[in-house]
């Protein structure tokens, strides 16, 4: 068994709490879905936003799911590298799998396909 990345990255239209968690809760669901796992099968999430979103902390909508109670999460701000995506929430969620790097679907969702185009599709 493995330990492996899984990416991924939404962005938001407003810094609006309920933005937040409903694009968060929709990025990780879609995630889970793509790679067929389960919170048992996560060591832990890294979450990472754009200095623009301070309304709601978006693991709070990991938290709220069922099963997740116990998965180590932790949210910090992405890099203010200038000219940057705006709004974006990203997501790296490491995963113990026999998946090999290839078998990995990583997910890119809204405005935040143009991080990876080469990988927005790959889970669909």
């Amino acid at each position: 068994m493995y330990n492996r990345g899984i990416r991924g990255a939404t962005t938001v239209a407003n810094n609006e709490a309920d933005e937040i968690l409903e694009a968060t809760s929709q990025l990780l669901d879609e995630i889970v879905s793509y790679n067929e796992i389960q919170p048992e099968d996560i060591s832990n999430v890294w979450i990472t936003v754009t200095h623009d979103l301070d309304a709601a902390f978006p693991a709070m909508a990991i938290r709220k799911l069922d099963g997740w109670d116990m998965v180590p999460l932790m949210c910090a701000l992405e890099i203010p590298v200038p000219g940057s995506l705006p709004k974006c929430i990203r997501l790296m969620v490491q995963v113990n799998t026999d998946k090999s790097q290839r078998e990995i679907k990583h997910v890119y969702l809204n405005g935040a396909q143009a991080l990876r185009p080469d990988l927005a599709s790959q889970g669909k």
